[in-house]
Formats: structure tokens, C-alpha cells, sequence
């Protein structure tokens, strides 16, 4: 069985999302530079808001673990294709026979990979194509480099 942690219900990767492949690796620089140039020696009674800001940071530099709707720590609470997905019992939309539905359309408006990405997880297989999207990953690759806006997160 493949490890689906990473692949939404909707047939995103994870790994591709800039919170989890680019916002780290930025925040880390950041705070480094910030560090080198004696912000938390100073700032926190210098900079009104600067401790929350601070805490922040460190959350975006160093996260716990990469977050998946799978266990609801990321994505939209009101994400209507993760509550169908769950009522069909389908661990991806894909594998769904009503594939492509109004929902997933309206979302694909805004991934333009979507839908070719759902059709090659059929062609290969969930364990490949979790496999291609590491290896897509490891181009420096995310989802916001052809991001379409605005784009619909689906409701109904």
C-alpha cells in the first residue's frame, strides 16, 4: 500500500506545495540573517509585535512535519472534495468514478496540472507517481510557479 500522507484526496502532492518545499528553506535564511545581525538580542523591546513575529518564523523555518488535509492539519476546514472523498471511501478523487466532478473541474481552474497528474496516477500507478512527484520536488519545482488566480477552493 502506497503512503498517501503526501497526496491530498484531490490528487495534489504535498511536496509541491511551497509551505512545504520553499517556505522553510526562505524562513530559515531569514532568521539566520536576523540572528547574525542581533535581532533577538534587541528587538524584542525594540519592535512592538516582534516576539509573535519571532515564534512565527521559527514555525516556518522549522516545521514539525510536512502538513496533508489526510489528517486535516492543512487545507481548507471547509474543503467539500475531502468530506466526498471520505463519504466514497476513495483515497484519491481519481480513483473515483465520477472523476472529473464539478468540484475537481473548479479546483483544476487553478492547478493546471491536475487533471494530467490525476491521468498519469491511473497510467502508473499511485507508488510511481508518488515516486515522479519526489522527483519533480527535487527540480525545485512547486505548485505556486503555475498557479492560476484567482481559483476556486471548492464549497459544494
Amino acid at each position: 500500500m502506497a503512503d498517501l500522507r503526501l497526496v491530498t484526496y484531490c490528487g495534489l502532492y504535498c511536496g509541491l506545495c511551497s509551505a512545504n518545499c520553499r517556505i522553510p528553506e526562505r524562513a530559515m535564511a531569514l532568521r539566520e540573517a536576523m540572528r547574525k545581525d542581533g535581532y533577538e538580542q534587541w528587538a524584542p523591546d525594540a519592535m512592538p509585535g516582534f516576539t509573535d513575529f519571532w515564534t512565527f518564523l521559527e514555525g516556518l523555518a522549522e516545521p514539525e512535519a510536512p502538513s496533508s488535509c489526510r489528517d486535516e492539519t492543512c487545507g481548507a476546514s471547509f474543503c467539500t472534495i475531502r468530506t466526498c472523498a471520505r463519504e466514497r471511501s476513495v483515497d484519491v478523487c481519481p480513483s473515483c468514478d465520477d472523476y472529473p466532478c464539478h468540484r475537481i473541474e473548479a479546483l483544476a481552474r487553478g492547478y493546471p496540472t491536475l487533471l494530467h497528474d490525476a491521468k498519469r496516477m491511473k497510467e502508473i500507478g499511485i507508488e510511481a507517481w508518488i515516486e515522479e512527484q519526489e522527483e519533480r520536488a527535487a527540480t525545485g519545482f512547486a505548485y505556486t510557479d503555475i498557479r492560476c488566480y484567482p481559483y476556486e477552493v471548492p464549497r459544494d
